[in-house]
């Protein structure tokens, strides 16, 4: 009798196990599909190329540029660093902000916001800065050119992060100079093209010993 209800037992088990192990290869986790990443088409931009960068990229950006230099005060020349974890923290932010803004500017959005006014002295096809329509039609010219950039300055916004991961203040500055470099190299292609010569005079003039 003892063996009897041993075999039952083994049996009622075997069958529970068996239907455990349908259950779990039938119906796996939700969690366990990956989800489908988005169709560029199905974004919605909210802000213009304007907007972007006058709200989001150029504010942060300070938080990289104001990190490192020197300051002359009442008291005397003051070095500017990162000392603190909070003061490498805000670095960190301005860095990470940048790098995904550069990858909202490749989402094709409006280059000015609507009702857009400008200077006309300052802007149009004599003046040094260009027309919101100019902006505008150059970019959707060359998409791959406006992408290129866009992933410079991500670049850029990337090698800071690295730099803050190491306390590399040294380095920092350097990567503000790069960085710099690369904003003002895509405004000098779709923003302010009637300044490119007067620029590089100016840089050829800061790279000449004795200027």
């Amino acid at each position: 009798m003892r063996h009897t209800r041993l075999l039952a037992a083994a049996g009622t088990l075997f069958v529970c196990a068996a239907v455990l192990s349908q259950c779990s290869s039938a119906a796996p986790p939700p969690d366990s599909t990956p989800a489908a990443a988005p169709d560029p088409a199905e974004l919605t931009p909210v802000a213009s190329v304007h907007e972007l960068m006058r709200d989001v990229i150029d504010p942060v950006s300070d938080l990289i540029f104001d990190a490192v230099g020197t300051d002359v005060t009442d008291k005397g020349v003051v070095q500017v660093e990162p000392r603190t974890d909070e003061d490498w923290a805000r670095v960190r932010q301005g860095a990470v902000t940048i790098a995904e803004a550069a990858n909202l500017l490749k989402i094709p959005r409006k280059a000015v916001p609507d009702g857009y006014t400008f200077d006309p002295k300052l802007r149009g096809p004599e003046a040094p800065e260009l027309a919101p329509d100019d902006i505008a039609a150059r970019i959707a010219a060359n998409r791959v050119l406006w992408n290129k950039f866009s992933d410079g300055l991500r670049d850029e916004a990337v090698k800071v992060i690295k730099i803050v991961d190491a306390r590399d203040t040294a380095k920092l500055f350097e990567a503000g100079s790069d960085l710099d470099a690369v904003c003002e190299t895509c405004h000098l292609e779709y923003f302010y093209p009637g300044d490119r010569k007067a620029v590089i005079e100016e840089r050829n003039k800061r790279a000449t010993p004795g200027r």
